[in-house]
């Protein structure tokens, strides 16, 4: 079966339009919701956001080798699933790069989307089309 194509402008205007003010722990809901307003498949999913991966690759998604966050350049569409910390929830963390910020259910002030990712910076993957 052919990958679905995935409209960026869509999937970044969703997250826009249904992003809170400040998180309310549904990142994997609100990413979701934009990835199939974007045309992605995203039916039978996992639970927890930190095993997306299967789901972003079956989309037509690569992950791309990061070395660290300084010498990323991030792409519309460019997805980040973020692991668990210590501490933190145990489903990690999905966010989407719309090409000016990091939006999971709220707008980021920058990748790490709290203090607890800030301080424990667990491990993470990138995803791109």
């Amino acid at each position: 079966m052919p990958e679905p194509s995935i409209d960026v402008k869509e999937l970044s205007l969703t997250l826009r339009k249904n992003a809170k003010a400040h998180s309310l722990g549904r990142c994997a809901h609100h990413v979701r919701l934009a990835l199939e307003a974007g045309g992605a498949k995203t039916s039978g999913h996992p639970a927890h956001v930190k095993d997306w991966g299967g789901v972003l690759l079956r989309n037509g998604y690569q992950k791309i080798g990061v070395i660290s966050l300084q010498s990323y350049s991030a792409r519309a569409g460019d997805i980040a699933v973020i692991q668990p910390y210590t501490g933190g929830s145990i489903s990690g963390h999905i966010q989407v790069w719309d090409g000016q910020h990091w939006i999971s259910d709220f707008v980021q002030r920058d990748f790490w989307p709290g203090q607890g990712y800030r301080s424990a910076k667990p491990s993470f993957a990138i995803y791109r089309r």
